[in-house]
């Protein structure tokens, strides 16, 4: 299945009662998308989206192709169409400055990249992040945000992290129109990588 006719942006709110890693994904009218689960206590990532917070179907499964390490790779599958729709790979030694990950086709070809647009932000979070009282509330003024380009160079998506206390919360906005099968590659992808960068800090 493909994701398509969504109407953006999109929200991921993350669920703070849970101590997985689990979001929601909702559109701008409040519509349910995907709910997004990651297994816990697993050496490699295992993301599962279902339909809905009832978990009653699986649509997507994003696992890690290595051992978690600085240049992890995560495979990107359709549960109800058996299909792979390529990988998403983060950019190793470089990710501990400024976030860069590559998006790939079933093909093993590259077809966007994600860059972390200041890594400033970043830097600030962390370092603020570790003060006492002052830390919890980074989530309301240090917030990074993300630009998808395409090998053509013109930019796709913009995911930005959201005000919200414990950075729970972060936005998806298309900036022009693209191919419902790339739609879905990137998303999926997007979903791995919020994943990832959350935990990051």
């Amino acid at each position: 299945m493909v994701l398509n006719n969504l109407n953006y942006p999109l929200d991921f709110k993350f669920k703070i009662s849970t101590l997985a890693s689990d979001f929601n994904i909702t559109d701008k009218n409040g519509n349910y998308v995907a709910y997004v689960r990651q297994k816990m206590f697993k050496l490699k990532e295992d993301v599962i989206v279902f339909n809905d917070e009832s978990k009653s179907k699986e649509l997507f499964r994003i696992r890690a192709n290595k051992w978690i390490d600085f240049n992890a790779s995560y495979s990107l599958n359709d549960i109800v169409d058996n299909k792979n729709y390529g990988r998403l790979a983060r950019k190793g030694m470089r990710s501990l400055w400024k976030s860069s990950y590559d998006i790939l086709d079933a093909n093993d070809q590259p077809k966007f990249k994600v860059q972390e647009d200041n890594a400033w932000v970043r830097f600030w979070d962390s370092f603020v992040g570790e003060l006492p009282i002052i830390g919890m509330f980074t989530g309301y003024f240090l917030n990074p945000s993300y630009t998808v380009t395409g090998i053509d160079g013109k930019a796709y998506f913009k995911l930005k992290k959201m005000p919200s206390f414990f950075g729970r919360r972060f936005q998806l906005d298309r900036l022009i129109d693209i191919d419902d099968e790339e739609e879905s590659l990137v998303i999926l992808s997007l979903l791995m990588m919020t994943l990832l960068e959350r935990a990051r800090g």
